[in-house]
């Protein structure tokens, strides 16, 4: 009885889960909401997808915009190491582009590249599926990958995607439901944590997070010139948003924008959940760190400060109307070996950037706010993108706290600080890449490459900071998050009666192989992993990812 009643409460709970997608959306829109875990390293973040009917881990990036995975061939030491796409399994769903020849090659700002062809495949993600998705299959690549994640989820603008730029018909995943209007509403959520707690929405906003819609602070996204090899208009490039303003204790910062005549002099920040830091501009942070007392430069070729590990300081960072706090916690990264007192910290300094985005927001500030990427309506309104603080304390953490939280930390740096104090270095601006004399604007509203114009506008035409007195809210749908306990209450003979949770549990399957395939015959390693439920109920995805 006691297994019967729980099983019955296990599938109601996830097609009611389901149901809340179909009880909030029209018959052709739906809303998707998948666990996402930090990985091992602290360096990404993962989400679960299904390739034809194989799965695989893949880091989510809001800094590019395609899909790619290991592919078997692929021999280097580092995609050996992760499940791979295995090519001699001839998935009904494959579809070859151009007998495998169209090229992919990406490269990333640590260096790391990642070169292979151009396919397409069908494409599963929490209870979505989109057939023929275009993607590369990876043969060269040294990314290193951790916790057999086999390759990157892009959500960025079609612009910086490769696929796009080289084969038709090729609309980064993101983009494509957007444009396609198969979403309640073109926009993604990310609540980020310390564990697998975090959740990736598509069409609506984690409901479990987000318990007031009009306390998200809406900013506008830039648009930028073309290059000079790209067309005569400016597009949407990144997510990137106007940084107004940056405090230190309260006490605030000028900020000095790289290019302040093609930016009008405001500074540039782009949003990337693929980015486990916070950088800024030598001449920013070093300002920053300036007022922050003791703290001293130690590393001048990383950018790298170190502070008082007992700092009771905050740093503020205004988006909009708002300030958002970052506490001790948020920014000290790790203990110095070279001095326990001193703690290494976000942000580091860069030489400023071409293309004109001076600051970059990881994972520390994502952290501290559950972000909202909206990414515009044809005709309509322009991409933004929208932050609800986790917290509305402003004063500084209590230093025990702080100090737990260092003892608390796995890893101490192994940074060997200078015997004086390094001089701050004054790098040259590079010149600007981007075709000045082509206008582009914040919050500029274009034709085409945005979504249907079938939506309905939450925000209009908005060049500065939307007036929340006329937003349509209502537009934006809520979603909750699967449960991972189930509640039942048990009457036995005697007519006594008991309450008991448990945890749900989930069988295990194998990442990176089909079903029924022989492992023997595969060249890839495969893993098995607590992960999602059994292939053959695919439509319960959503549940599945919290457990590793």
């Amino acid at each position: 009885m006691l297994l019967l009643v729980f099983t019955l409460f296990f599938f109601s709970s996830a097609f009611a889960a389901s149901s809340i997608y179909s009880r909030q959306v029209a018959n052709t829109t739906q809303a998707f909401i998948t666990p996402i875990t930090l990985s091992s390293d602290g360096g990404s973040y993962y989400a679960l997808i299904g390739l034809g009917n194989m799965y695989f881990r893949v880091s989510l990036d809001t800094a590019s915009s395609d899909l790619w995975i290991m592919a078997s061939s692929c021999s280097t030491s580092t995609c050996q190491k992760v499940p791979r796409y295995p090519l001699t399994y001839q998935s009904a769903t494959f579809l070859a582009v151009n007998n495998n020849s169209t090229q992919f090659n990406a490269t990333y700002a640590d260096g790391t590249t990642a070169s292979g062809f151009v396919a397409k495949e069908t494409f599963h993600f929490s209870n979505l599926t989109v057939p023929n998705q275009a993607l590369a299959l990876i043969t060269n690549s040294n990314v290193s990958m951790v916790d057999d994640i086999s390759g990157i989820l892009g959500l960025g603008f079609p612009r910086i995607s490769s696929i796009n730029n080289t084969l038709t018909n090729s609309t980064p995943f993101f983009p494509g439901l957007a444009q396609q209007g198969l979403l309640q509403y073109p926009l993604f959520g990310l609540s980020l944590t310390r564990n697998d707690t975090g959740s990736l929405s598509l069409g609506a906003v984690d409901a479990s997070i987000v318990t007031n819609l009009s306390n998200i602070e809406w900013n506008p996204v830039v648009e930028f010139s073309p290059f000079t090899n790209e067309s005569n208009s400016s597009s949407y490039y990144q997510w990137v948003i106007p940084l107004k303003g940056l405090a230190v204790n309260g006490t605030s910062v000028s900020l000095s924008p790289s290019y302040p005549n093609v930016t009008a002099n405001t500074s540039m920040a782009i949003f990337d959940v693929g980015n486990p830091g916070i950088y800024g501009p030598w001449a920013d942070v070093s300002k920053l760190f300036s007022s922050f007392e003791s703290s001293r430069l130690v590393d001048a070729n990383a950018g790298q400060w170190a502070v008082p590990c007992e700092s009771a300081i905050t740093l503020s960072f205004r988006f909009g109307q708002r300030n958002f706090t970052l506490q001790p916690t948020d920014y000290i990264i790790g203990e110095a070996s070279g001095d326990p007192g001193l703690c290494l910290a976000w942000p580091r300094a860069l030489t400023p950037s071409p293309d004109g985005i001076d600051w970059q927001f990881g994972t520390p500030f994502m952290r501290t706010v559950y972000s909202v990427f909206s990414y515009g309506i044809d005709s309509l309104e322009p991409p933004m993108i929208g932050l609800y603080p986790l917290s509305n304390v402003t004063v500084p953490e209590n230093t025990s706290l702080v100090s737990s939280f260092i003892a608390s930390a796995s890893e101490i740096f192994g940074t060997t600080l200078p015997n004086s104090l390094l001089a701050t270095p004054s790098p040259t601006v590079p010149a600007y890449s981007l075709n000045t004399s082509v206008p582009a604007f914040t919050g500029g509203i274009v034709e085409t490459a945005l979504a249907t114009s079938s939506y309905s506008a939450i925000f209009g035409a908005v060049t500065s900071v939307p007036d929340p007195s006329t937003l349509n809210l209502s537009a934006i749908a809520l979603i909750n998050p699967a449960p991972t306990v189930a509640t039942y209450t048990i009457t036995d003979s005697a007519g006594a009666v008991s309450t008991s949770i448990s945890h749900i549990s989930i069988p295990s399957v194998v990442l990176g192989v089909p079903p029924n395939w022989n492992s023997a015959i595969l060249t890839v390693r495969a893993s098995v992993h607590v992960l999602l439920l059994s292939v053959a109920l695919p439509s319960l995805l959503s549940l599945l990812l919290r457990w590793t």
